[in-house]
């Protein structure tokens, strides 16, 4: 067994000893959950023990979030570990301490100010920022006169509208009031790498949650019976069935290339747009071929389906949605003329 395996084994081990609950207004997250990741050392994992980390790989920290993912976990680890910690280190920033959870937000209406060296006040207004009121700590994006700012700062005392999304996770409204935080500027390249992480972030939650509701289904068509015999031996269910898996197949692929594009120190804007923009549009056949095949039981709130196909109709929805993403990638694809086309397409993935 590697490494990597004993990860995934411990993590879905940790998942097996805290079951599924419905997210509330008084219980946003597992908190359980996470205190038993810390104690693991997980929520380190892929940031160096010299930064404060525990060690390993970008495979390893997107081996956890994949787990995590289709588990419906309640914890904010995606953004900590595949997005913040990567971005305050490339920023010279130090990362906040691992055993508190770590949220990120991009900010373009907030604006930062120079107060001194290394030091920024932010003014204005986030919405929509994950687990906003139980992260204590938040890496943000924000504009400024002078370019882009990468922005950390502690959450105590920050002015917090707490709402959530379809699925209850957490998203709250973070109010910046000339907000003092460190930071450093960050060239528009390095702003768009942020941004890229974060979609493929989502990305790598969307592909492990439809994976997990294509097996759902899978099993749930071969146990179930109508007219004395199982739904899997429909033809008609079958149909859906191989639909879902080509989705779930084709989503795979994509963002584990742009996984290993980023694991190669390539530029992963296009490759993190391709994969977002593959993960909605199979979020929208997985999800309602999932339903449909599962019938009224998929509905309801005691079964275990909604917790994932609610999530990821959320997270499609997050870190710029397709449209947003679909026109980064056409631009970068023409940006060449016509005679880069071809290279350009096979390029990014």
């Amino acid at each position: 067994m590697s490494d990597q395996d004993l990860v995934v084994e411990t993590v879905r081990d940790l998942l097996g000893a805290h079951e599924l609950f419905v997210l509330t207004p008084e219980r946003p997250w597992d908190e359980g959950l996470w205190k038993a990741l810390v104690d693991t050392g997980l929520t380190g994992v892929g940031i160096a023990e010299e930064d404060g980390g525990s060690g390993g790989e970008l495979a390893d920290a997107v081996a956890i979030v994949r787990t995590l993912a289709a588990g419906a976990a309640a914890v904010p680890l995606a953004e900590q570990l595949l997005v913040a910690a990567p971005a305050l280190l490339a920023a010279g920033l130090p990362v906040p301490p691992v055993e508190q959870p770590v949220t990120v937000a991009v900010a373009p209406a907030v604006t930062a100010e120079p107060d001194g060296d290394g030091r920024f006040r932010l003014t204005g207004t986030v919405p929509a920022v994950p687990s906003a009121d139980v992260a204590t700590s938040v890496v943000v994006l924000v504009g400024g006169a002078g370019g882009p700012v990468l922005a950390v700062l502690d959450t105590a005392g920050l002015a917090v509208t707490s709402s959530a999304n379809l699925a209850g996770e957490p998203r709250g409204t973070l109010t910046f009031d000339a907000t003092p935080a460190a930071g450093a500027r960050l060239s528009a390249e390095q702003a768009e790498s942020f941004r890229a992480r974060y979609a493929l972030a989502r990305s790598v939650q969307i592909a492990a949650a439809l994976e997990q509701v294509l097996s759902w289904t899978v099993q749930y068509a071969g146990e179930r019976q109508q007219f004395g015999r199982p739904l899997a031996k429909f033809q008609a269910i079958q149909m859906e069935l191989a639909e879902m898996a080509g989705e779930v197949t084709a989503v795979t692929a994509i963002v584990d290339a742009a996984v290993q594009a980023l694991d190669r120190g390539e530029d992963v804007v296009l490759a993190a747009a391709a994969a977002k923009v593959r993960a909605g549009a199979a979020v929208e056949v997985v999800a309602r071929l999932a339903h449909q095949v599962h019938g009224a039981i998929g509905f309801t709130q005691e079964y275990r389906l909604h917790h994932l196909t609610r999530r990821c109709w959320s997270w499609r929805d997050e870190a710029g949605t397709e449209l947003e993403w679909s026109r980064v990638l056409g631009a970068g694809l023409v940006a060449g003329g016509g005679d880069d086309l071809w290279t350009a397409l096979t390029r990014v993935v």
